[in-house]
């Protein structure tokens, strides 16, 4: 059974950083690409960042380019996301899935598997 458990989301001030980790289980980490999406209250799910087995491929969301950074540890079975300089429209809640699909990486339908999400709350 696969599992995705994601950690490291909180409250912080506009301007602040945070990092999310999200440890994966129950079948071949490194067969499978990486991706990060969130949440906001009263809006549809929106891809955020995703990256290759191998970190070969990494993709953002434009809003988030130049702040937040996506890295996996194989060895780890782990994918993080930096994020830096966040502002209150960042506030959501954030989930890593796992992508079992081959199409777009920026297509959730692509991910199998998801994690419970973790909240992020930036205040001004």
């Amino acid at each position: 059974q696969v599992q995705l458990v994601e950690s490291g989301g909180g409250l912080v001030q506009a301007g602040g950083s945070l990092r999310l980790s999200c440890t994966a289980s129950g079948r071949t980490f490194t067969n499978y690409a990486m991706g990060w999406f969130r949440q906001a209250p009263g809006k549809e799910r929106e891809f955020v960042a995703a990256i290759s087995w191998n970190s070969y491929y990494i993709y953002y969301r434009d809003s988030v380019k130049g702040r937040f950074t996506i890295s996996r540890d194989n060895a780890k079975n782990t994918v993080y996301l930096q994020m830096n300089s966040l502002k209150p429209e960042d506030t959501a809640v954030y989930y890593c899935a796992q992508r079992g699909g081959s199409g777009s990486h920026y297509s959730e339908v692509e991910y199998d598997y998801w994690g419970q999400g973790t909240q992020v709350t930036v205040s001004l």
